[in-house]
C-alpha cells in the first residue's frame, strides 16, 4: 500500500480547533494572531484545544504553498554553521537543493536541545518539505506527529533516539581507531587523548576507537593523559597545558578540529611540535602549511551533506524504504605530525 495512505494523517486545522473549543473559526484566528480583544476565557479554551490537537499555525500558506502541497524549501539545522565541518555539509546540501530549485533555510543549534526543538518547530511552522538535523538532544519523539503528517526528516552526524528516521554518519569509531593505530605503528606507547563531552555520540564513538586501538596494541591506557568535555579552542589549550606540565606523552590524538587547534597552540607554545606526534579527527584550516603539517583523520563532510540531501529528497518524493543508517568512510591524510616518532 502507499506510504501516504498508511502512515500519514492530516494536520489539525483551525476548524478542528474551533470545533473542540466550541467557538467560531474567526475566534480561533484572533487567538492565534494574538488579537488583544478576545476574552481571556476564550483564549484559554482555544489554546487548550490547540495544544490537545497538536495544532501548529501555517505561517506561510498563502505565499509559499506550491502545487502538490510543497513549498520547495527544506530546513538544515547544524551544530554551528561557522564550523568547517558544518559549513562543508551546508554547501553540499545547498548544491543538491539548487539542482532541484529548492531553498535551504539553515540555523545553528550550539549543542542546545531546547534550541533544536524551537528551530525545528519554527521551520515546521513555515511548512518546509523536510528537515536535515544534526541533533543536539537525545529524545526526538517530539517530531513523531510531524513525521506522521508527512514531513520528511534525515539526521546527520548522530543517530536520532528513540526514533526511526534515516541517519547519515561518519565512521567515527573506525576512523579514530585507525588514527591511533597509525600513531602506535611509529613506536609510540604513551598517547594522550583530548576530546569533546562524552554525552555527545560522536565524541563517545571516537573515544571508544581510541581505546580499541590501545587494546589491540596491548597498550595500557593512562587516565592522566585523557581529557574530556573540551568544547572550545581555549579549553583544549588549557587542558593540553595541564597534561604537558605533568607528563610527557609521545603522541596525542584529538577528537575534533577545535580541540586540535587548542592542543596545537599548547604544543607550539612549549616547542614540542617536533617532538610530540599528533593526529586530529577533522581537518583544520591551513593544516598543510604548518611545520610539521598536521596529519588528520578526514571526514567526508561534503559526502555526508550530499548523501543526507539525496536521502531527504528521496523521502519527500515518497521513498517507502525502511529507515536506515548510512556510514560514510573517513580517510587518513598524512602530513608529518603523526609520523614524528617514526622519523627519529
Amino acid at each position: 500500500m502507499e506510504l501516504d495512505a498508511v502512515q500519514r494523517r492530516d494536520r489539525p486545522t483551525m476548524r478542528d480547533v474551533a470545533a473542540l473549543a466550541g467557538v467560531g473559526i474567526k475566534t480561533v484566528s484572533r487567538v492565534i494572531n494574538d488579537v488583544p480583544t478576545v476574552a481571556p476565557e476564550l483564549v484559554g479554551r482555544v489554546r487548550a484545544a490547540a495544544d490537545k490537537l497538536g495544532y501548529r499555525p501555517n505561517l506561510t500558506a498563502a505565499s509559499l504553498r506550491r502545487s502538490g502541497g510543497r513549498t520547495n524549501t527544506i530546513g538544515l539545522l547544524l551544530e554551528d554553521v561557522s564550523n568547517p565541518f558544518s559549513s562543508a555539509v551546508h554547501r553540499a546540501v545547498e548544491d543538491c537543493a539548487r539542482e532541484r530549485n529548492v531553498l535551504v533555510l539553515a540555523g545553528s543549534l550550539d549543542e542546545d536541545p531546547v534550541r533544536e526543538r524551537e528551530l525545528t518547530r519554527t521551520l515546521i511552522d513555515r511548512r518546509v518539505d523536510g528537515l536535515i538535523v544534526m541533533p543536539a538532544g537525545h529524545d526526538h519523539r517530539y517530531i513523531v506527529a510531524e513525521q506522521e503528517a508527512g514531513t520528511s526528516f534525515v539526521f546527520i552526524d548522530r543517530e536520532p533516539s528513540p526514533l526511526l528516521a534515516d541517519a547519515v554518519v561518519s565512521d567515527n569509531r573506525g576512523g579514530a581507531r585507525e588514527a591511533v593505530t597509525h600513531l602506535l605503528r611509529t613506536g609510540c606507547r604513551s598517547v594522550a587523548y583530548f576530546g569533546d563531552d562524552l554525552a555527545i555520540p560522536t565524541a563517545r564513538q571516537r573515544f571508544l576507537g581510541f581505546q580499541d586501538a590501545l587494546a589491540a596494541a596491548g597498550v595500557e591506557p593512562d587516565d592522566a593523559l585523557v581529557r574530556h568535555g573540551l568544547r572550545t579552542v581555549e579549553q583544549a589549550r588549557q587542558a593540553a597545558e595541564s597534561v604537558l606540565a605533568g607528563a610527557s606523552p609521545q603522541a596525542v590524538f584529538t577528537s575534533q578540529n577545535l580541540v586540535t587547534v587548542g592542543v596545537l597552540g599548547a604544543l607550539h607554545g612549549r616547542g614540542l611540535q617536533h617532538r610530540v606526534a599528533l593526529v586530529g579527527f577533522d581537518d583544520v584550516p591551513l593544516a598543510n602549511l604548518l611545520q610539521p603539517g598536521i596529519t588528520i583523520m578526514a571526514q567526508d563532510s561534503a559526502g555526508v551533506g550530499r548523501l543526507a540531501a539525496e536521502r531527504l529528497f528521496a523521502r519527500i518524493a515518497g521513498d517507502p524504504a525502511p529507515a536506515g543508517v548510512y556510514v560514510v568512510p573517513t580517510q587518513l591524510v598524512v602530513r608529518g605530525s603523526g609520523e614524528l616518532v617514526l622519523a627519529r
